[in-house]
């Protein structure tokens, strides 16, 4: 399957030499969250000054006001969703391990959170230029120095076939008798 992509982005790939940066934001949300999850791979620019310097990335993808709702920077890599016929959308997220307390609230989910990702470019963080979205963190693996999430959409085959039969206990009105 191929993926339509602005000509800034194909000629930033074809280029030899570049300063353009692919950034990767993610937007995650559960039913315990208060408020979703903004991250972002690339510190675009300086969100708070001294003494807590906070980096990150404005965009409005997923609604988001540039001002408010700022991507926060973390770091970490990704694998970007395979776009195959055959399967689901799958990729993964490895962030750094820096501290104990991500591990500790990883643990304490019970149900799978949601997680949208988006590849922009850093000077244009408004044109998206892949999407995926609706996808479920399915797992994740941590170690002394990185943890990483995987996240996928739900395979079709998995849905139950035939979903119901329409025999007369279920539906009566089908039915004349």
């Amino acid at each position: 399957m191929s993926q339509t992509v602005s000509l800034n982005m194909r000629l930033t790939a074809d280029a030899e030499v570049t300063s353009e940066v692919y950034v990767a934001l993610f937007y995650i949300t559960h039913d315990d969250l208060d408020a979703p999850i903004r991250l972002s791979t690339d510190p675009t620019e300086r969100l708070s000054g001294p003494p807590d310097l906070i980096y990150g990335t404005r965009s409005t993808w997923q609604d988001s006001d540039p001002d408010t709702e700022p991507f926060l920077f973390i770091v970490a890599s990704t694998v970007l969703p395979s776009d195959l016929e055959d399967a689901p959308a799958a990729g993964t997220l490895v962030l750094e391990n820096l501290s104990p307390d991500i591990i500790v609230l990883l643990r304490s989910i019970i149900s799978p959170a949601t997680i949208s990702m988006a590849v922009v470019l850093a000077s244009t963080p408004d044109v998206i230029e892949a999407e995926y979205t609706d996808m479920r963190i399915m797992s994740f693996d941590a170690d002394a120095g990185s943890i990483t999430l995987s996240f996928s959409r739900e395979e079709i085959e998995s849905e139950p076939f035939p979903a119901g039969r329409f025999s007369y206990y279920r539906f009566p009105g089908l039915h004349i008798r």
